[in-house]
Protein backbone atom coordinates (compact mmCIF):
# COMPACT_ATOMS: atom_id res chain seq x y z
CA UNK A 1 0.00 0.00 0.00
CA UNK A 2 1.28 3.88 -0.05
CA UNK A 3 1.70 5.74 3.11
CA UNK A 4 -1.34 7.82 2.36
CA UNK A 5 -3.37 4.03 2.42
CA UNK A 6 -1.47 3.25 5.57
CA UNK A 7 -2.61 6.44 6.52
CA UNK A 8 -5.71 6.42 6.12
CA UNK A 9 -5.94 2.79 7.23
CA UNK A 10 -4.61 4.04 10.81
CA UNK A 11 -7.41 6.28 11.26
CA UNK A 12 -9.92 4.20 10.06
CA UNK A 13 -8.49 1.92 12.69
CA UNK A 14 -8.61 4.51 15.30
CA UNK A 15 -12.24 5.96 14.44
CA UNK A 16 -14.00 3.81 17.37
CA UNK A 17 -11.70 5.96 19.70
CA UNK A 18 -13.32 9.44 18.28
CA UNK A 19 -10.48 10.26 15.92
CA UNK A 20 -10.93 11.58 12.29
CA UNK A 21 -9.18 11.85 9.30
CA UNK A 22 -8.38 15.94 8.96
CA UNK A 23 -5.80 18.11 7.48
CA UNK A 24 -3.12 20.88 9.49
CA UNK A 25 -0.96 22.93 6.50
CA UNK A 26 -1.85 20.92 4.04
CA UNK A 27 -0.88 17.56 4.81
CA UNK A 28 -3.38 14.51 5.79
CA UNK A 29 -3.32 14.86 9.78
CA UNK A 30 -5.35 12.62 12.26
CA UNK A 31 -7.26 14.72 15.10
CA UNK A 32 -8.86 13.35 18.14
CA UNK A 33 -11.80 14.23 19.75
CA UNK A 34 -11.14 17.89 20.66
CA UNK A 35 -9.70 18.45 17.18
CA UNK A 36 -6.05 18.68 18.37
CA UNK A 37 -3.91 16.86 15.84
CA UNK A 38 -1.90 14.26 17.51
CA UNK A 39 -0.13 12.59 13.96
CA UNK A 40 0.36 14.08 10.72
CA UNK A 41 1.38 12.27 7.37
CA UNK A 42 4.61 14.11 5.73
CA UNK A 43 5.01 14.75 1.97
CA UNK A 44 7.94 11.84 1.76
CA UNK A 45 5.62 9.66 3.05
CA UNK A 46 6.76 9.28 6.78
CA UNK A 47 4.48 9.85 9.52
CA UNK A 48 5.27 12.13 12.57
CA UNK A 49 3.59 11.33 15.98
CA UNK A 50 3.61 13.39 19.54
CA UNK A 51 4.47 11.41 21.83
CA UNK A 52 6.39 12.99 24.28
CA UNK A 53 9.34 12.86 24.76
CA UNK A 54 10.86 10.77 27.57
CA UNK A 55 7.95 8.15 27.48
CA UNK A 56 8.49 4.39 26.22
CA UNK A 57 6.46 4.91 23.46
CA UNK A 58 9.44 7.75 22.34
CA UNK A 59 12.18 6.18 23.02
CA UNK A 60 10.92 3.04 21.04
CA UNK A 61 9.49 5.09 17.61
CA UNK A 62 13.42 6.81 17.76
CA UNK A 63 14.99 3.29 17.62
CA UNK A 64 13.15 2.37 14.61
CA UNK A 65 15.46 2.58 11.51
CA UNK A 66 15.18 6.07 9.72
CA UNK A 67 12.85 7.57 12.57
CA UNK A 68 14.46 11.29 13.50
CA UNK A 69 13.37 13.73 15.63
CA UNK A 70 10.50 16.28 13.93
CA UNK A 71 12.35 19.22 12.11
CA UNK A 72 9.26 21.06 10.44
CA UNK A 73 11.81 23.92 9.29
CA UNK A 74 14.60 21.56 7.98
CA UNK A 75 17.08 24.17 9.70
CA UNK A 76 18.13 21.72 12.61
CA UNK A 77 15.07 23.26 15.31
CA UNK A 78 13.83 19.68 16.13
CA UNK A 79 10.45 19.58 18.08
CA UNK A 80 10.91 17.32 20.73
CA UNK A 81 8.09 15.78 21.43
CA UNK A 82 7.00 14.63 17.88
CA UNK A 83 8.95 11.50 15.94
CA UNK A 84 8.96 11.20 12.64
CA UNK A 85 8.54 7.55 11.77
CA UNK A 86 9.26 5.61 7.77
CA UNK A 87 6.79 4.57 5.85
CA UNK A 88 9.05 1.14 6.16
CA UNK A 89 7.94 1.01 9.47
CA UNK A 90 4.21 1.47 8.92
CA UNK A 91 3.35 -1.33 10.57
CA UNK A 92 3.89 -0.07 13.35
CA UNK A 93 1.78 3.69 12.77
CA UNK A 94 -1.21 2.28 14.91
CA UNK A 95 0.14 1.46 17.80
CA UNK A 96 2.13 4.86 17.69
CA UNK A 97 -0.61 6.61 16.70
CA UNK A 98 -2.78 5.02 19.40
CA UNK A 99 0.18 6.20 22.15
CA UNK A 100 -0.03 9.26 20.92
CA UNK A 101 -3.65 9.80 21.54
CA UNK A 102 -3.19 8.40 24.81
CA UNK A 103 -0.89 11.28 25.82
CA UNK A 104 -2.34 14.94 27.28
CA UNK A 105 -2.07 17.92 25.29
Amino acid sequence: MSAEEDFRQVGAELADLGVRVSTMMGSPALKDQAGKVFASLGRDGAMVFRLVRDTPEHTAALGLPGASLFDPSGRGRVVKDWVVVPHSSAGTWTDLAEAALSRPR
